[in-house]
């Protein structure tokens, strides 16, 4: 697929089929985050895939979220990515921890390319953190990140328009216009 077509066709999925993920698949999309850029090519990060459905259940009950629509989406979901970070893997400046970020590049790696294999993600990133590393065993230097539900698509939603280009994004310094953001709405 089209890079900005993936782009544009990613959304949060809430709702999926009761089908599993292509193992080719998904290694493609596992070696998509595995290629994301860290900070000094260290890759403080590690992904867990969750395919046991007494595992998958228990990490939805620990999601914190006023409604249930991201714990139901974990339930029906074949497979749950969770991206788990190595703050002394990583670099610390001025109190900004990079595996955080690095982390995060390395999930919307994947995200991405599930939406390029034709399946659905949606960005979790509340949850009782202890009880999730309880449950999978994840030793307690680690840090979780987020998750993210992985399947077919069985309610898809319409994508948000762009976001608001004049108010967003600026030239050489903050509320300068960006003066051809004409150019930047996908199509």
């Amino acid at each position: 697929m089209d890079f900005y077509k993936v782009i544009k066709s990613r959304v949060s999925t809430k709702k999926f089929k009761n089908v599993p993920v292509a193992t080719p698949k998904l290694d493609n999309m596992l070696n998509a985050a595995m290629m994301a850029p860290s900070w000094k090519n260290k890759t403080s990060y590690s992904l867990i895939v969750v395919d046991d459905e007494s595992k998958k259940n228990a990490v939805a009950n620990l999601i914190i979220n006023s409604d249930e629509e991201a714990k139901n989406a974990v339930n029906d979901a074949p497979i749950l990515a969770i991206i788990v970070g190595d703050p002394s893997e990583s670099g610390h400046i001025n109190g900004k921890e990079y595996y955080l970020v690095d982390s995060a590049i390395a999930m919307e790696h994947f995200v991405l390319a599930a939406a390029n294999e034709g399946y659905g993600t949606c960005w979790i990133a509340s949850f009782d953190e202890q009880k999730v590393k309880e449950e999978l065993r994840i030793p307690e230097k680690y840090s979780i990140v987020a998750m993210t539900p992985v399947g077919e698509v069985e309610q898809s939603k319409a994508h948000y328009e762009a976001k608001d280009i004049e108010n967003h994004i600026f030239r050489n310094y903050w509320s300068m216009p960006y003066s051809e953001k004409k150019h930047l709405v996908m199509k």
